[in-house]
């Protein structure tokens, strides 16, 4: 008897709805009392073509380090970031590839059979999500995203602050609404369809097979509750800002004003609590970025062999790089929220999945954790020859978030010399 087809396109049309479910009743009287308390976000950002390293890593160590070139750039909040060196992603090389595994620290990228695990933004919507509209929010300047499913599937990401605005704070008129319920109940309808499908296979297989199809029905019953609650936050108004809509920023060279736009996106979203989550990946390109002094392209100029005219130039785009995260970072700290700033209640990590770009090294990667409540104003040097496990921060981040998590991929625990306040 031959087997009932799964439509597979069916089922990632359904499970990529990751939209999280307003407070219920049955949790007001705890929210009520606790949702300042709760709001802690995590930001994470990476700069795909790397940071020239003598140019951000401090020569000493502990609290009272000198600033480099570029850590001068952002000297203002020297107390409230954390400069990390001598820490990376083992058994993570690949290059560029790399970039794959710079929040999921998954293992060889660069592999026939590589297969992604969950980023640490995912895992902290998975459990965190529900609290606002939308459980994360993956950017890109470019090309793929830094967020990455439980099953290894690439989260979507969005280029366009135009569609972040759009998505985020447009209501859409009543009809447009009313059809977007509408696709909302269809997705629904289609599932309890694939279901039914599946539920007469199942006295049909046996051992593996059997397996496989018990995990197909987690992964289906997870996809129905997020078209659920998506339906739920559907009814509610969304914030209503006083920004007015961006207009993007269609010359790619122009990679300074298209980096502020995103960065004035994503503060726009942590304001009104939009989510909690956000990564955003810098990819760099293969042109002449439109900054003055600057004549070879972006990619060619972060291979630049110790170059010193190459360097020269990559220390001017760097330095751009480097402002903006600054500015982003200052926002922040300007905004009030019950009583303390955003950057309070907000991780952002800032580095890049290559240690030394211009060999695509995966070693010693450089990081920069800001806010989120850590004693900051340090330089936590590890061993540049015997990498201390990047993954260490992670779990240090889950746990500042409330997760109870003790590990996260290839960690061994915390992160040595980071305490929260």
């Amino acid at each position: 008897m031959s087997t009932p087809a799964l439509s597979r396109r069916t089922f990632l049309r359904a499970s990529g709805i990751a939209v999280g479910l307003p407070f219920l009743e049955a949790v007001q009287g705890r929210a009520a009392a606790d949702e300042k308390s709760l709001r802690r976000r995590m930001v994470a950002v990476n700069v795909g073509l790397g940071l020239h390293a003598p140019n951000l890593i401090p020569t000493t160590t502990g609290r009272d380090y000198e600033l480099t070139p570029y850590l001068k750039l952002i000297g203002d909040h020297r107390d409230s970031f954390t400069v990390i060196s001598g820490a990376s992603h083992p058994e993570v090389s690949g290059g560029h590839l790399s970039g794959k595994s710079y929040l999921t620290a998954a293992k060889h990228p660069n592999s026939a059979g590589f297969k992604n695990s969950i980023s640490i933004d995912q895992y902290a919507a998975e459990q965190l999500g529900a609290e606002t509209r939308y459980g994360s929010l993956s950017l890109t300047s470019s090309g793929p995203g830094l967020s990455w499913s439980r099953a290894g599937v690439e989260v979507p990401a969005e280029s366009r602050p135009s569609h972040v605005f759009q998505r985020l704070f447009l209501a859409g008129n009543p009809q447009e609404q009313a059809a977007q319920i509408r696709r909302l109940q269809d997705g629904q309808s289609v599932l309890d369809l694939v279901m039914q499908k599946a539920k007469g296979m199942e006295q049909r297989l046996s051992g593996r097979d059997r397996e496989k199809l018990d995990q197909y029905f987690g992964a289906v019953r997870e996809a129905e509750k997020r078209l659920a609650k998506a339906e739920a936050w559907e009814a509610r108004p969304k914030p209503v800002v006083d920004a007015k809509p961006p207009r993007d920023q269609t010359d790619s060279t122009r990679i300074v004003e298209r980096m502020q736009l995103m960065y004035d996106m994503m503060h726009l979203v942590i304001q009104t609590d939009s989510t909690r989550f956000i990564t955003y990946y810098f990819t760099g390109m293969n042109q002449v970025p439109t900054i003055p002094g600057i004549d070879i392209d972006y990619h060619n100029l972060s291979h630049h062999a110790k170059d010193p005219a190459k360097i020269a130039q990559l220390t001017i785009v760097e330095s751009e790089v480097i402002k903006a995260f600054g500015n982003f970072v200052k926002k922040l700290a300007e905004s009030n929220e019950a009583g303390s700033s955003l950057l309070d209640s907000t991780m952002v990590l800032f580095g890049s999945n290559l240690g030394n770009a211009s060999s695509h090294d995966t070693r010693n990667m450089p990081i920069i954790l800001a806010g989120g409540g850590f004693k900051h104003g340090q330089h936590l040097a590890f061993d540049r020859d015997n990498n201390y496990p990047l993954p260490n921060l992670y779990v240090s981040m889950l746990q500042r978030l409330g997760l109870e998590t003790e590990s996260f991929a290839s960690s061994t625990g915390t992160m040595n010399g980071l305490e929260p306040t």
